[in-house]
Order: C-alpha cells, then structure tokens, then sequence
C-alpha cells in the first residue's frame, strides 16, 4: 500500500463542526464521543434492534436488523478514518445515528410514507431527512439530542442507497434548517464521507449474505465478474472495498474507489436488486404493509378528529395504540404548533408511525383490530354464548 496522507477538513474549525443547537457544559467525554453516548442511551436508537433491514421479522437470528447494520456501518466507518488520522470518535457518532429516523419495514415502510406525505402536501419522506429531524427535535419527547453540528451532517448527507466513484467534502457549513431532501447533499467532512461510503460497504455484502442464508439465491450465484474483483463472502467484499477506498483516497480529488473495484460493485449493486431487492418474498411484502400502514394513520387521525385532546375519549377507545398516541400528542404537540391551539396533526402521525418499530407497527394493527379490553366484559361475552344471563348463578 501507498503512503498515505493526513487528510484534514480544511476551512472548518473544530468552533464550527463541535457548535451545538443548545450550549453545554464541557466533560472528559469529548464532543464527538458524548453525541455517541446521546445515541446509544435514545430511544430511537434501541428501536433499530425491531426495525427492519431488508428481510421483515426474521425467526433467524443471525439476519441483520437496523441496530446491527448501524454498528456495521460506524465500526467500517472508523476503519476507513484510522489511517489517514481522522476522528474515529466523530464516524462512530455519525455512523450509530445515520439510520435513526428511517421507518418500519425498512425501504418498503420508506416507499410508503413517501407516498402518504405526497398524499398529505408534504413534499416526500426520506429518512435521512428524518434522522436529522428525530436528532434535532423528536428525539427524547420532543428536545432532541442536542448534537455536534459535524454529526447532525453526516446524518443528513450519508444517502448510501447512492454510490458514488468519488466524493470529494464542501468544508462548508450549511444551513441544517432549510434542508427537505437529501438530492445534492454532499457532506462537510471526510469523516462523513467515509461514514457515506462505509454505509454502501455495510448493506453490499450483507444483504447478499442474508439472502444467501435464507435460500434466496440457490439459484443464483455471484457471477464471477464480480466475485473475482470484490470476493464472494460479506467479510471479503468488506476487506476488499475498504483496503480499495483507503488505497484510492487522493486529498484533492476525494475519497473514492478505484475503477476496476467501482465496476464490480454496480455490478453487485444490480444483482442484488433483481435478485433480492426486487424478489418476489420482498414483493410480497409491500401490500401487506402499505394496507397496514394506511390502516394505522387512518385510525389515527380519527380518534384526533374526534377526540382532539380530551383524555377521556382516547381512554374509551381502550387500546394501547390510542393511549401512546395520546401521551405523545401531548409531549410534542409544541412540535406541530400552527395558529392558536391548531397542530398539524397530519404530519405529526406520519412522524409517529415512521418512528414504530416493525413489531410495533404489526401490533397496532392486531391491537385496534381485535383490542383485549374486548375481553374485560368476558363474563357476557361467553357465558351469553350458552346462557341467559339472567338465569346465571354461581
């Protein structure tokens, strides 16, 4: 291997990058590593362990969940930074946080909030904006994290579902506020570029090795086009693409791949489109959720329409779906403020559901379906079943 250069995140001042939505109080911890211990103590965070990654609810253990593919994705992260002395602490935050506003049920739970926001006059859903806007805001009941600008950054801008050759850092500071897409977005530092890159490296690999574990690809193998290039387990594809993008990192022209390794990967990238992606048990998928989904927000916006924020009437519904909906509605209705005691109560349940976790999401579901409070009258319920109630005695 090459030597390599420090690489430095020119025109930006550590003022800059480390600046806060809210002053804090220094400790031992420094910035960056006290933004990955807001992280891993948030709720949103200990919810990716029940969101999907690409396969729903797997019996199997050993199939990647969303909190699985955020540790991959900092640790790979980190790795990429270690040889060219950037914060390794500064990737890690990026990297555990980068998925912490994306939706149940993974892309296909993504496709169909985007189509529900459009519906609603939004504009449409993208978890990257909504990881930024959970961190910023929704995040621990309506204050948000309170990060380091440099992290909130890398969350908006690590788009891995786009792979790039090359990327080459702004080193400038936007204006996180006006930010409703992720179109354009190019990150600030190299540790966010490498936090965008690590998250491709992640999903490539792994979500072939889960498919191949789950039988998928028995019929399908990895053409020798690719494996030849890149290797044909998650841990080889891994190895070679991170030694590749280290090898190939020039300070002036960006961090990027070399043209042999970026062929193989789109290479690896549509295989695993039509044969993972698109397959027909992933395919299968979509209408069931996109019924749920809609089911849930419909539910939703009736018992706030005719409840508004009266307890008792959430309390009459007797399901578990209505009771969080309602302690939620009162902890971040400061959020959703319009004009007098109004709230833009439609965007509040998109960012409601988009925050369940799968298990959740298919629970509400059952829940308001079939509610157990149904059985607290179980005495009439049954015994009217068999017998006139009034001639029951005991």
């Amino acid at each position: 291997m090459k030597k390599l250069c420090v690489l430095e995140n020119r025109g930006l001042s550590a003022l800059e990058l480390e600046s806060r939505e809210h002053e804090r109080i220094e400790d031992i911890r420094g910035a960056y590593y006290r933004d990955t211990t807001a992280i891993i103590h948030s709720s949103p965070f200990r919810r990716l362990k029940h969101k999907t990654q690409v396969f729903f609810a797997p019996a199997n253990d050993h199939i990647c969940t969303r909190m699985e593919h955020s540790l991959h994705v900092a640790s790979i992260a980190a790795t990429i930074c270690r040889p060219f002395k950037l914060d390794t602490e500064l990737a890690w935050a990026i990297g555990l946080g980068h998925d912490l506003g994306h939706t149940p049920f993974g892309h296909v739970g993504e496709r169909i909030l985007n189509e529900k926001s459009k519906e609603f006059g939004y504009g449409g859903f993208e978890h990257e904006v909504n990881s930024l806007k959970v961190v910023t805001k929704l995040a621990s009941n309506g204050r948000g994290l309170n990060l380091t600008y440099a992290v909130r950054d890398g969350i908006v801008s690590h788009c891995g579902e786009t792979f790039n050759e090359r990327i080459l850092p702004t080193f400038k500071v936007k204006n996180l506020d006006e930010i409703t897409t992720r179109k354009g977005l190019i990150p600030a530092t190299w540790e966010a570029t490498a936090v965008r890159f690590a998250d491709s490296i992640a999903y490539l690999g792994r979500d072939y090795e889960d498919a191949s574990r789950l039988g998928l690809l028995e019929d399908h193998p990895l053409p020798d086009e690719i494996s030849s290039v890149i290797g044909h387990t998650n841990a080889e594809i891994i190895n070679t693409l991170v030694l590749d993008l280290i090898e190939n990192t020039d300070p002036e022209k960006g961090m990027g791949f070399s043209e042999k390794t970026f062929e193989a990967i789109k290479l690896m990238k549509d295989f695993n489109y039509e044969f993972i992606y698109r397959s027909e048990i992933l395919d299968s998928y979509t209408m069931y959720f996109k019924r749920l989904i809609n089911f849930i927000i419909d539910y939703l916006l009736y018992i706030f329409t005719s409840y508004g924020f009266d307890k008792s009437g959430y309390d009459k519904e007797k399901n578990m779906v209505s009771a969080g909906f309602y302690s939620h509605l009162v902890e971040t209705r400061h959020l959703y403020a319009k004009d007098g005691d109004e709230i833009d109560i439609k965007r509040m349940i998109l960012d409601y559901v988009a925050g369940m976790t799968d298990n959740f999401c298919s629970d509400c579901g059952r829940e308001i379906l079939s509610p157990d409070h149904l059985n607290d009258s179980i005495e009439i319920s049954q015994m009217g079943r068999w017998f006139d109630k009034s001639k029951v005695t005991f």
